[in-house]
């Protein structure tokens, strides 16, 4: 059966400066990763500008991307970079000569060491660092931007970072990771206001984490009803004024009482006969759930930023894309308003606390030369995202 989508849906393939560009300066630099690799040099894309932008026009008209806020701006209200704005703008320049639209995330995890040395997102008084940086990137960089994402899943940037402990600062403070969620919140809404006075045309979004938490017994009830409070209700609230409302989505996370997944509890995962990636158990109807679930309590213009998996056979990659398109233009044809879909990602890229060992690229990035080479899954995602149709 053929699929064909509205000839405005956007179709993009996405990435996080931090995650393919060689670290500069950021609160992430030098981490361990758990496999073994130091979060430092990750794929050279600072390096390989054109070959990147024939890859990112080659697959999609539209390119889900952030800057480096540490190599951009280095110290408190500094002005830009020069050098770096230059870079950044002749990348985007090519991009636009290739017929490439930008969707610019302003924060993406990262933050300037001289911001975190401060206190970070913790202390109220440091959000005016960030807007002070948001308004000189609007400023520098809205000729080359169609729609914007203030901030990239809240919700997860302040779970591993002051609940759980996986992400900087390393903390275990549910308190602190509800100031965080509060201080981003009001940041998030005074720069909404900045672009629409300026750029009134310009959609601003945020990208919220979206996940179909469940139990697999009575242990489990407990901790899956918290997780999708917290994480579902409470901190999307702080980041309701928007024009979409963007969603990532990945996975089911079922509980007993912990999390089972494939990259903490790969035989749990096996016995219960869940399909699965090589991080979570794969359920692609989540992303109707979820959507259902936002659209049915905003009824705002949805875009999925994020959506992939990590799949270094790249057999599932392939599998997904088509099952996704799938979900997606039934929820189109029920009447829900999406307006495009972001894959994740356009090649290998670090990923965060994991590494360079989860791979959920369309195109291959060899860890050791950073040689891309495309995988078969990219040439499915390609036709699809060019030519709005797809055979499922």
């Amino acid at each position: 059966m053929q699929y064909v989508f509205p000839k405005d849906f956007i179709f993009g393939t996405s990435t996080a400066a931090a995650q393919i560009e060689t670290a500069f300066e950021h609160d992430w630099q030098g981490v361990k990763a758990k496999d073994g690799n130091i979060f430092d040099r990750t794929t050279d894309h600072e390096l390989r500008l054109v070959e990147d932008a024939n890859i990112i026009s080659s697959l999609a008209p539209y390119y889900r991307m952030g800057l480096l806020w540490s190599k951009l701006q280095r110290a408190p209200h500094a002005p830009l970079h020069v050098e770096t704005v230059l870079e950044y703008k002749a990348f985007l320049k090519d991009l636009k000569s290739k017929g490439v639209k930008i969707m610019m995330v302003l924060h993406h995890f990262t933050n300037p060491i001289w911001f975190a040395k401060q206190g970070g997102w913790e202390k109220l008084e440091n959000i005016n660092y960030w807007i002070d940086f948001a308004k000189k990137t609007i400023d520098a960089f809205a000729d080359d931007v169609a729609l914007w994402n203030t901030f990239n899943e809240p919700n997860v940037y302040a779970s591993n970072g002051w609940i759980t402990g996986y992400f900087p600062p390393f903390k275990n403070n549910p308190v602190k990771a509800a100031i965080v969620v509060k201080n981003m919140g009001r940041a998030h809404d005074e720069i909404y206001s900045y672009i629409k006075q300026r750029h009134p045309n310009q959609p601003v979004g945020i990208s919220h984490n979206a996940v179909v938490f469940t139990s697999e017994n009575i242990l489990g009830w407990f901790p899956e009803r918290l997780s999708d409070w917290w994480f579902m209700e409470w901190v999307p609230k702080y980041f309701e004024n928007v024009d979409f409302f963007g969603m990532s989505y990945y996975a089911r996370v079922s509980h007993d009482p912990m999390p089972i997944t494939f990259m903490n509890s790969p035989e749990k995962l096996k016995k219960l006969g869940k399909a699965h990636d090589d991080m979570w158990e794969y359920h692609p109807e989540g992303l109707r759930t979820c959507i259902n679930r936002y659209w049915n309590k905003y009824k705002k213009p949805i875009i999925i930023t994020e959506s992939g998996v990590a799949d270094s056979t790249d057999a599932l990659r392939q599998r997904a894309i088509v099952d996704y398109a799938k979900i997606l233009h039934e929820a189109l044809q029920d009447g829900i308003d999406i307006r495009g879909y972001f894959w994740w990602s356009t090649w290998d890229n670090f990923e965060w606390n994991l590494g360079s060992a989860m791979r959920f690229g369309l195109y291959e990035c060899n860890n050791e030369t950073k040689d891309r080479t495309k995988r078969p899954s990219a040439e499915v995602f390609r036709k699809l995202a060019h030519y709005g149709m797809i055979e499922c």
